[in-house]
Order: C-alpha cells, then sequence, then structure tokens
C-alpha cells in the first residue's frame, strides 16, 4: 500500500489572497473540513481554512499568500500520510491501493494490472491492461471480483469470457 494518498488537485488560483480551488479526490468534499496538514511537491503546508463550494474547496494554504503563488500551484496534488486517511468499512478501498494490483481469475490466468477505476455511479469498473495492449473492462460487483487483497497487490475475479463476432 501507499504511503501517501492523493486527496484533491489544485485548479486554480481564488482571489487575491493566495487561496486555491482544489478538485476533490476523496468521497465527500466535507472530509476537507478534517484536513490539518497536507503535502505538495514533498512539503508539508498547514491548512489555514477551508470553504466549500457545489464542485470544489476552496483552500488557504500556509505559504501561498498571494495570487502569483497560488499560480504556481495550478494541477499540483495535495497528498495527506495514510495515517491521517479515513478508516474504510470492511469490503471498500481507495483506488490509490487498486491500482497497480494484478488481476487474475479463478484459473490462475492473469489479466494485467488495474490501470484506473472508473466511477459510474452504479458500480465501479476496473480498467486493466494486458502486458500487451489488450485492456479489459471488469465491473466491481460481488458476482465478479471474488477477492481483493491490496496488502499483496492481487485481486482474483470469476474467467472472463470475450466474445467476438
Amino acid at each position: 500500500m501507499k504511503e501517501f494518498m492523493s486527496v484533491g488537485q489544485i485548479s486554480k488560483p481564488h482571489g487575491i489572497r493566495g487561496e486555491v480551488k482544489v478538485i476533490s479526490l476523496m468521497d465527500s468534499l466535507e472530509e476537507f473540513r478534517g484536513l490539518k496538514k497536507v503535502f505538495i511537491d514533498g512539503e508539508i503546508r498547514e491548512i489555514t481554512s477551508v470553504k466549500l463550494q457545489n464542485d470544489r474547496a476552496i483552500l488557504k494554504i500556509e505559504g501561498i499568500d498571494t495570487v502569483e503563488m497560488a499560480e504556481r500551484y495550478r494541477n499540483k496534488y495535495l497528498m495527506i500520510n495514510r495515517e491521517a486517511a479515513k478508516e474504510l468499512e470492511e469490503g471498500t478501498y481507495y483506488i490509490a491501493d487498486l491500482i497497480g494490483c494484478t488481476v487474475v481469475d479463478t484459473e490462475d490466468k492473469e489479466l494485467g494490472q488495474v490501470f484506473d477505476v472508473i466511477q459510474t455511479g452504479s458500480n465501479d469498473v476496473y480498467w486493466v491492461k494486458g502486458k500487451g495492449k489488450e485492456e479489459v473492462l471488469i465491473p466491481a460487483l460481488k458476482d465478479i471480483v471474488v477477492s481483493v487483497d491490496v496488502e499483496n497487490s492481487k485481486i482474483v475475479i470469476k474467467p472472463v469470457h470475450v466474445w467476438s463476432e
């Protein structure tokens, strides 16, 4: 598992005092209210204020005091230590922990590694890339996913059948 996790990405400056608009990578914008410190480019920074909009958080981060300084952080990721991340319910996982996991079926056929997780609203879909150019989309459903072991970076699924015309 990764030591640091991305919780947001700075999209652009907000106002003239160095505040930044942040695209959330967490389940809820409300979770920004609980953050006290973040890492940006490996440097720890304190969050001094949080305002929430419909789809973004506006943060005031120590050491970023002008619009010009905020502009330098455009597109940078805000990271936290894993210890600061909230505890998840059993059977749920951070996307950061799923990316890179090897996906095999119950017949031990390796399909590739999780490249990304697509959130569709009804269920997540694992985007798996094989060693060549083959790619497969795996719905993250209990009927398909047999087990997830993020400690050992392995996901076991029921066999995938490919249809061709």
